[in-house]
């Protein structure tokens, strides 16, 4: 990320009128409020001071030496940046928050250490820029895409990449259009011989007069012929490389969801992502597949129809072409209107399928509260919408094409006038005429398609830019260049990590903890303390923004991603099992497992016993996600599954929050046994299913509050003894 601006003339020659000549400018940003209107202003930090300076003027020369305490806070539309001069907190500047809040957040530890006179290593930030420096508008999130700026030449660039071993394969349709169009300008030829010196012809007639018509005739039916075999020959390979297109293409998108970080696919709908990898896929494919052969080949029938109707008759050529700079210049105006249209309707239909997800995947929230109703009604809103934005587009589109279409036909008119008066003076024949029309009908073919191809390039780019947003972007969490395979034995040592989903809110300040392999760990606090972070840190879910995190001695960052989750066993508070038979949601972690094993895991989890009872016991279809099962007896396949690959390092997140008490009592002895021997982080706000625990993490307010074991904290009297001594009351109280 760019930490050093360059500044106007103005404001360098009015900071160079005022610094020490020592001075060196270390970091420059910029600023864009000042009072009530909008500016451009620098704040320039050199060695010893920092220099508020806009439009020409500086406003303040601050020393560093009697600066302290740097922030970043989120005001009201805006954000501002603060430091103590004296003891005292001054504002130093305003700015616009998305643009620069990174960037001056980053800067609050620089202006401490330039505070603290160390000078002589420069803060550097490796995230990415957020804005195109083109023209200030944010890129695409988590990509360095510029919806605005973005270069078409370099879209078909990317598009051509993408079909990498099948352009062989794509080269065919595109040969074989060619041949079809060479059979189209011969057989005119051979019509106007037969019209002119056969039909017409009543004169002379040569010895072999009919043996020629007829073999002109039968000439014509081959070359019919092998046009239609062409054709099929064409839409048969078109058929398979549009397949392995597709296939390719989704298998890609995929692929890279699956590398995506967890905060990254939360921010994106299901029925968003599922609408790009099926619909904009097909989008794709179809102007791959069919749409760039047809125009290459419409491209290249225009302009051997031109060469052939200009040595015909240069003056009826011209005919044809009178409209087409009116009908071009037209759809040159129109593009950016259609490709708006476009944008909004893909929005629409986005919006249309993450709502129906959302019904969908909530029905029995939305059957438990009897709003039923609202979800017809929500739903009949959006696809109103949706229809009303189709419906715009198809009366726009609908409207502007025909008439561009009749003005390119306008030229036949003309042609017909003149075509016809020259036959009636002598000046053309009959064949002549009919094959200038044919060429003329020819050259129309892809003239006529020229008001398409904006509607298909728009649908086209819009599709491409949504598919490319995925393949572009860049996963927060990635391997390293050679990452390590490691076998764990379960040491964990957190040390001194700080991490925020927004780098301004950290959720976890200088945490630091030492885990020993084989001790069960207790993680509790209030909700929202950061008590799942932690968890989805040390499963390397997100990467700390500060600190480590090493297993076994080795930084998690360094050991790669399969390597550390395949040794994880997870059971979560929301339980998700796959569609499918309760054998195959046990063995999900161990695909492998034998029957023996996976009966093994589910007594463990005291599940064997129900399973039994199902209708078809282990090979039971529990629907989707589970819905034929129960809250406790989804709980129990889902820690089943977690047991059966023997997992070194072993996560509960409310493990029995979905089970009764009697049920509790039996998974709790069945993790006691298992615990054994494997390292275990456990969150609960039941405390009692953490009388085991060896240690207690207490967390409050994203920092450490408490360690120990049950009997340390409870002798301390802190948070711990608090919420002991309510639970407790509570379950008194019942």
């Amino acid at each position: 990320m760019k930490l050093l601006f360059d500044m106007s003339e103005a404001d360098r020659a009015a900071y160079l009128a005022v610094a020490d000549p020592d001075e060196r400018i270390l970091y420059c940003l910029p600023f864009d409020c000042c009072g009530d209107r909008r500016v451009d202003g620098r704040m320039v930090f050199t060695s010893t001071h920092l220099y508020k300076i806009c439009e020409g003027a500086v406003e303040y020369r601050h020393p560093f030496a009697r600066m302290s305490d740097f922030s970043v806070e989120i005001l009201y539309g805006c954000c501002a940046f603060y430091g103590k001069l004296d003891g005292d907190t001054v504002r130093l500047c305003r700015f616009i928050s998305g643009r620069n809040l990174t960037r001056y957040s980053v800067m609050v530890e620089a202006c401490d250490a330039l505070s603290q006179g160390k000078t002589d290593k420069l803060l550097t930030s490796d995230e990415p820029e957020r804005y195109c420096q083109k023209c200030g508008r944010p890129f695409i999130k988590h990509t360095q895409i510029c919806p605005y700026c973005q270069s078409t030449k370099e879209n078909y660039k990317k598009l051509w990449d993408l079909t990498r071993g099948l352009r062989f394969m794509m080269a065919v349709p595109l040969l074989a259009a060619l041949a079809a169009i060479a059979i189209a300008f011969i057989v005119p030829i051979l019509q106007k011989t037969l019209i002119n010196d056969y039909i017409l012809n009543t004169e002379e007639r040569e010895e072999n007069f009919l043996l020629h018509f007829f073999a002109i005739v039968a000439a014509i039916i081959l070359f019919d012929i092998l046009n239609h075999v062409i054709i099929m020959v064409r839409g048969r390979v078109a058929a398979i490389v549009g397949n392995r297109f597709t296939h390719r293409l989704r298998s890609l998108l995929f692929k890279k969801i699956q590398s995506l970080s967890m905060n990254s696919i939360q921010q994106k709908s299901t029925g968003d992502l599922m609408g790009r990898i099926s619909g904009d896929v097909n989008v794709v494919q179809n102007f791959v597949t069919d749409l760039l052969p047809s125009y290459s080949s419409h491209l290249l029938s225009f302009i051997l129809g031109l060469i052939f109707i200009l040595a015909l008759s240069p003056f009826m050529s011209l005919l044809i072409f009178l409209p087409i700079p009116f009908v071009v210049f037209a759809i040159f105006k129109f593009r950016h209107v259609m490709r708006r249209a476009h944008i909004r309707a893909w929005i629409k239909e986005k919006n249309t399928n993450r709502t129906l997800q959302d019904i969908l995947s909530g029905i029995r929230v939305v059957k438990s509260y009897g709003k039923e109703d609202e979800a017809i009604r929500t739903f009949r809103d959006v696809t109103t919408e949706q229809a009303r934005q189709n419906e715009r587009n198809a009366k726009l589109l609908d409207s502007v094409f025909p008439i561009l279409g009749f003005a390119l036909r306008l030229g036949s008119y003309l042609i017909m006038w003149y075509g016809n008066v020259s036959l009636f003076g002598g000046q053309m024949s009959v064949g002549e005429l009919n094959q200038f029309n044919t060429y003329a009908s020819i050259i129309y073919s892809p003239l006529m398609q020229i008001t398409m191809i904006p509607r298909n390039i728009s649908r086209f780019t819009t599709s491409f830019t949504k598919i490319m947003e995925i393949l572009e972007e860049q996963p927060e969490v990635a391997d390293a260049e050679a990452p390590v395979e490691l076998r764990f034995r379960g040491d964990v040592s957190v040390r001194n990590v700080t991490f925020g989903y927004e780098a301004a809110h950290p959720v976890l300040r200088d945490v630091s903890v030492e885990v020993k392999a084989g001790e069960m760990i207790g993680i509790v606090g209030h909700s929202g303390s950061g008590k799942s972070t932690l968890i989805n840190l040390i499963m390397r879910m997100y990467d700390p923004a500060e600190g480590s995190i090493c297993i076994d001695g080795v930084d998690i960052r360094n050991i790669s991603q399969k390597s550390l989750r395949s040794q994880f066993g997870v059971v979560l508070q929301e339980t998700h099992l796959f569609g499918g038979t309760v054998r195959d949601n046990i063995r999900y972690a161990m695909p492998n497992a034998t029957n023996e094993q996976i009966i093994r895991a589910a007594r463990a989890a005291h599940a064997h016993d129900f399973i039994m009872r199902l209708p078809e016991g282990y090979n039971t279809i529990v629907g989707e996600r589970g819905h034929t099962l129960s809250g406790g007896e989804r709980q129990r396949i889902a820690i089943a599954r977690a047991l059966i690959h023997n997992p070194p390092i072993l996560i509960l997140d409310e493990a029995t929050a979905s089970l009764d008490t009697e049920t509790e009592k039996q998974i709790q002895d069945a993790i006691d046994t298992l615990t054994g021997n494997r390292t275990t982080f456990a969150i609960a706000h039941r405390l009692s299913t953490l009388r085991n625990a060896d240690k207690i993490l207490v967390i409050d307010h994203g920092v450490i509050a408490e360690f120990g074991t049950h009997k340390e904290l409870l002798e301390k009297r802190g948070i711990y003894y608090k919420l002991v001594m309510a639970q407790t009351h509570a379950a008194l109280a019942k």
